[in-house]
């Protein structure tokens, strides 16, 4: 009897000294790895004990050692992209295998709720083609997503739930409609597979995804009264700062990525002056904390949508134009055009679809290169005024524009300051828009879909429209 308990403690030792690795959600079958890197893989064991870490693309196993809390983190060589499924295999006397891994390129994409609405929708706010989408998803075998969800906390966090799910019909109406379209792009273009780390949450402000010593310098955020820890079964309110970066943003950062994608904006009208440099910050503080240089930063300008009285939507797509300039190898993508009328109290625009294309046009030109491929849009650079009559010149417009006629979205205005609906022609010759009103002699000031809703029809002959702007700083 002694000898069999003697036997069975014997196990059990054995057992605690030769615990399974654990591994982050993050790290799951079925996840995309970067390709032609180091990545980065991380997760727990037994103290002080050896992880033999073995991929089977190269069968070379690479070792490392948890520290005293049990914690480790490994750099493995990854392959050139393809669609061939690999395994990895973590060792620390008993074995841990993730499988059904892909190699490609992976972008981690982040905001509030217009990058966050799957291709489901939200309530009475429907993504265009959806079903259609939907059905096809399984086409897309090389795409695959990591959908992170709603988690705030007070301090950082070592992990957050979230694993990867392949494209099929079943998976597909839970993926952010916005980055599914881009990586369907990106997958044609590369003909290779695409990663996506959705993470976001909506209604959240900038503030939400910057950590606590940076946020508390803010002179307009009182953390003490904001941050409040909901009661059990309550939710976090989604304006509360800080908590998406502990609770979602910081227990991914070992996962290497090729960049960032953001759609986020709305819950910081009103806010404009302070946007942009915020902004810049949250850019250089997750470059910094990632640790893998000066990732590409692209983003999506706010919608059109009736925010109330003033034009804080408009002040706020400027500061989101202000930030891309600010923030080195990044762009902005205009989203003017992309409302129908019907949608101006609707701040869920439909048309998922061309966002998520026209954030891969930006990645493929920018990033990979393309540079055929258009991804500037046409941006106001100067004015010039011939009695009744205003001329203005843009960047990004070489060849013209479209339509010629029936251009929509001008308004002028003289010294009183009062804007009215204009008519705009274009000069076919000079490449130049022509802006007039019978209600103002003596023009001072132009203004182009600088309003909350105000959708625009101007584009250059590559279809990308016009960057909402004014001529003034009225």
């Amino acid at each position: 009897m002694k000898r069999f308990i003697g036997l069975c403690l014997l196990v059990l030792l054995s057992k605690t000294l030769s615990a399974k690795v654990v591994l982050p959600d993050i790290l799951s079958d079925y996840a995309v790895l970067q390709q032609q890197t180091e990545v980065r893989l991380w997760g727990k064991s037994t103290p002080n004990s050896l992880i033999h870490i073995t991929p089977s693309w190269n069968n070379r196993t690479v070792t490392t050692r948890s520290d005293a809390e049990g914690k480790w983190q490994a750099r493995v060589n990854t392959p050139t992209a393809g669609f061939t499924p690999y395994s990895i295999d973590f060792f620390d006397g008993d074995t841990t295998r993730i499988q059904h891994i892909l190699i490609g390129e992976v972008w981690f994409c982040s905001g509030q709720s217009n990058m966050e609405m799957p291709l489901n929708g939200f309530w009475n706010c429907p993504v265009e083609n959806a079903n259609e989408t939907i059905a096809t998803s399984g086409e897309w075998t090389g795409i695959r997503m990591a959908t992170i969800p709603k988690t705030g906390a007070p301090v950082p966090q070592e992990n957050v739930a979230g694993c990867w799910k392949e494209s099929n019909p079943f998976n597909a109406p839970y993926f952010s409609a916005t980055a599914f379209s881009f990586a369907r792009m990106l997958s044609r273009v590369l003909q290779i597979p695409v990663g996506i780390i959705s993470c976001a949450w909506g209604g959240s402000r900038v503030e939400g995804w910057l950590p606590e010593e940076i946020v508390k310098t803010y002179p307009d955020v009182d953390l003490g009264k904001e941050i409040k820890t909901p009661e059990e079964g309550e939710e976090w309110n989604y304006h509360t700062p800080t908590i998406m970066y502990n609770g979602m943003l910081k227990p991914l950062q070992s996962y290497t990525i090729r960049g960032f994608l953001w759609y986020q904006g709305e819950s910081n009208v009103g806010k404009e002056t302070t946007y942009a440099e915020r902004l810049r910050t949250m850019v250089e503080l997750w470059r910094k904390e990632w640790n893998q240089g000066e990732l590409p930063f692209y983003l999506v300008e706010i919608a059109p949508y009736d925010y109330g009285e003033g034009i804080g939507g408009a002040l706020l797509r400027e500061a989101q134009s202000r930030a891309a300039a600010l923030i080195p190898n990044s762009g902005m993508v205009c989203t003017n055009d992309l409302a129908y009328p019907y949608e101006k109290p609707q701040i869920h625009p439909c048309q998922k679809e061309e966002v998520g294309k026209r954030l891969a046009y930006l990645a493929l030109n920018k990033t990979y290169n393309y540079w055929s491929i258009a991804c500037d849009y046409p941006t106001y650079r100067s004015m010039s005024i011939q009695k009744d009559t205003v001329e203005l010149t843009f960047d990004h417009a070489d060849e013209g524009f479209s339509p010629w006629t029936g251009i929509e979205g001008f308004e002028v205005a003289g010294e009183d300051r009062i804007f009215h609906p204009a008519e705009a022609s274009l000069d076919t010759g000079k490449k130049t828009i022509r802006v007039c009103s019978d209600k103002v002699k003596h023009p001072a000031a132009v203004r182009y879909c600088f309003r909350n809703f105000q959708p625009g029809n101007l584009k250059n002959h590559r279809g990308m429209p016009v960057v909402p702007f004014r001529t003034d700083q009225w």
